[in-house]
């Protein structure tokens, strides 16, 4: 979550193994988003990050690390700043792509981001999604919120199978992938895995502890 300690945690994230590091621009209705997830937003709202803010953030981020970043936010935000103007500031600070949690993909088809597709999406809509994602495709693994869970979600098994006959975009699994073991599990499926909320919790113990908890998701997947 962008904040004023966003750009060391990111350049521990990346020391710790990380390929692509999402940036979470805070909404004040996450829809998607699980109690962890929303707590961070609430955090970085009440230290001032709003959205120009968060792209100074971005910007301080990319001068610390190398690797693809991706912030991710809710439809709301853009409309408000401005669908164009967010992309054209966003890439200038430094982003790789984008990803809006809430905008179907048949919205907004100009603003180049990556597409999440889910258990209850149809064949027809992880189709276009996969026409029109930006470098890979988000795998939702579970009908509900961003968290951690007590075990991997047995829908991802079926919408990697399902997904990987109607395109060749690589997937990345993200929601409810908390520890190393789950990590390894999803990898084995999935062409990679996205971790929020166990990541957001790790960073609590500073950039040390993100580090070694990225490690061992590293670890475990290779």
């Amino acid at each position: 979550m962008a904040g004023p300690e966003t750009p060391e945690l990111a350049a521990a994230a990346v020391a710790g193994g990380a390929d692509i590091v999402e940036l979470g621009f805070p909404f004040s209705d996450p829809l998607a988003d699980g109690p962890t997830i929303r707590l961070a937003a609430e955090r970085a709202l009440a230290q001032g990050m709003r959205t120009a803010a968060c792209l100074d953030c971005l910007r301080r981020t990319r001068e610390r690390v190398d690797v693809p970043l991706v912030p991710m936010t809710y439809a709301a935000l853009l409309e408000t700043y401005g669908w164009e103007r967010f992309a054209g500031d966003a890439e200038l600070a430094g982003a790789t792509s984008l990803i809006v949690a809430d905008l179907p993909v048949d919205l907004r088809p100009e603003l180049r981001r990556v597409q999440l597709v889910a258990p209850t999406s149809s064949d027809e809509r992880i189709r276009l999604a996969a026409e029109q994602t930006d470098g890979w495709l988000y795998l939702v693994t579970l009908t509900g919120t961003t968290g951690a869970r007590s075990e991997l979600s047995p829908e991802l098994a079926p919408l990697v199978e399902r997904t990987r006959r109607l395109t060749k975009a690589p997937l990345h699994a993200g929601f409810g992938i908390s520890t190393p073991a789950y990590a390894a599990a999803a990898a084995e499926l999935a062409d990679g895995i996205v971790v929020g909320s166990a990541a957001l919790a790790a960073a609590e113990e500073g950039a040390s502890g993100l580090e070694r908890f990225v490690a061992s998701l590293r670890a475990a997947i290779n």
